[in-house]
C-alpha cells in the first residue's frame, strides 16, 4: 500500500497559517468588495428617488440630513486646496449644518480659485460619479469608497461636532455595507446617490435666493443680515478673486448641479424601457 505524506501547514514566526484558507478569505473579501451585485427592481430605484426628494423638500428632514451635503461640500474645498498645492489647516462643521475650510497659500491665482469653486460642485459631481458605479452594479465598492472618503475627511476635521457628524455618517455606511442584506444595501446605495444629486441642487437654490434678497436690502442692512455684499459666500469670494460677477458663479453652480442630476438619473434609471411590440400583442 502506498503511503501518502500529509502536507505540513505553513509556519512563520511560530504561528501556523493555513494558506489555502487565508487565500480563500482574501478572495471572498475581494469578490464581495469589487464584484458586481444585482440591481434592485425598477420600483425600488423609483422609491429611493422619491424618498430622497422628500428629504430634500422637507424643511425638517433637510435640517437633519443636510450635514451630509456639508461634509461633501467642505471635503471638496479641502481636496481642491491640497491638489492645488495649498496648505490645509482643517475643516470645521457646525450644528447649524454650516461649515468652513481653512487653507493657507497665495491670496490670488488658480489655486485659491479652484479651492473656492470646488465646494458647491462636489456633492452633485460625487453623485454623478457614484451613479456610474451603480450602473456597473458595484454597490459594495461604492459604499466602501464613500467610507474611505469619510475617513480622509475625519482626519481633516478640527472640531468635536464635526468629528461626531463624520463618525455617525461613516458608522451608518459601514453597518449597511458589511452587515445589511444585499437588497437593503443596494436600496440604501441608490438612496444615498439620489440624495447627493437632489441635495446638491438645493444649496445652490438657497444661495441664489439669499443673494437676491440681500441685494434688495440697503447696504447697511446687508451687513447686519450677513447676506450678499459681505463676501462670505463662495460665489462672492470667487467674484472678488476673478472680477466675474457672483451671479455668474451661482449660474455655473446651478448648471453643474442640474447637469449632474440629469446624467445621474440617466445612469440610475434602467434604460431602455422595453415596451411590448405589436407582434407580442398579437401573440406572435
Amino acid at each position: 500500500m502506498a503511503r501518502v505524506r500529509r502536507a505540513q501547514p505553513y509556519r512563520e514566526s511560530g504561528n501556523i497559517i493555513c494558506r489555502p484558507a487565508y487565500a480563500l478569505s482574501v478572495a471572498l473579501f475581494w469578490d464581495r468588495l469589487v464584484g458586481a451585485q444585482g440591481a434592485p427592481p425598477g420600483w425600488a430605484i423609483g422609491a429611493s428617488a422619491v424618498v430622497a426628494v422628500a428629504i430634500v423638500a422637507s424643511p425638517r428632514l433637510w435640517r437633519l440630513a443636510r450635514i451630509v451635503i456639508t461634509i461633501a461640500h467642505e471635503g471638496g474645498h479641502a481636496a481642491a486646496s491640497l491638489l492645488s498645492g495649498r496648505r490645509l489647516d482643517g475643516i470645521r462643521l457646525h450644528a447649524d449644518t454650516s461649515g468652513e475650510t481653512v487653507s493657507r497659500g497665495r491670496h490670488s491665482g488658480p489655486g485659491i480659485v479652484v479651492t473656492a469653486l470646488a465646494g458647491y460642485v462636489t456633492p452633485p459631481l460625487l453623485g454623478a460619479g457614484a451613479a456610474a458605479l451603480l450602473a456597473a452594479h458595484r454597490v459594495t465598492l461604492l459604499l466602501s469608497l464613500f467610507l474611505l472618503l469619510l475617513v480622509g475627511t475625519l482626519l481633516m476635521v478640527r472640531n468635536w461636532y464635526g468629528m461626531l457628524a463624520v463618525l455617525l455618517t461613516g458608522g451608518s455606511l459601514f453597518a449597511v455595507s458589511w452587515l445589511a442584506s444585499p437588497a437593503l444595501r443596494a436600496g440604501f446605495a441608490y438612496g444615498v446617490v439620489w440624495f447627493l444629486l437632489f441635495g446638491g441642487l438645493r444649496p445652490v437654490a438657497e444661495l441664489a435666493r439669499t443673494r437676491t434678497r440681500g441685494m434688495r436690502l440697503p447696504p447697511g442692512r446687508r451687513l447686519a443680515a450677513g447676506r450678499a455684499g459681505t463676501g462670505a459666500s463662495d460665489a462672492d469670494q470667487l467674484a472678488a478673486l476673478t472680477r466675474v460677477p457672483g451671479g455668474l458663479w451661482v449660474a455655473l453652480f446651478a448648471l453643474v448641479a442640474v447637469g449632474a442630476l440629469v446624467l445621474g438619473a440617466r445612469l440610475l434609471v434602467p434604460w431602455p424601457v422595453h415596451l411590448p411590440t405589436p407582434g407580442a400583442l398579437n401573440g406572435k
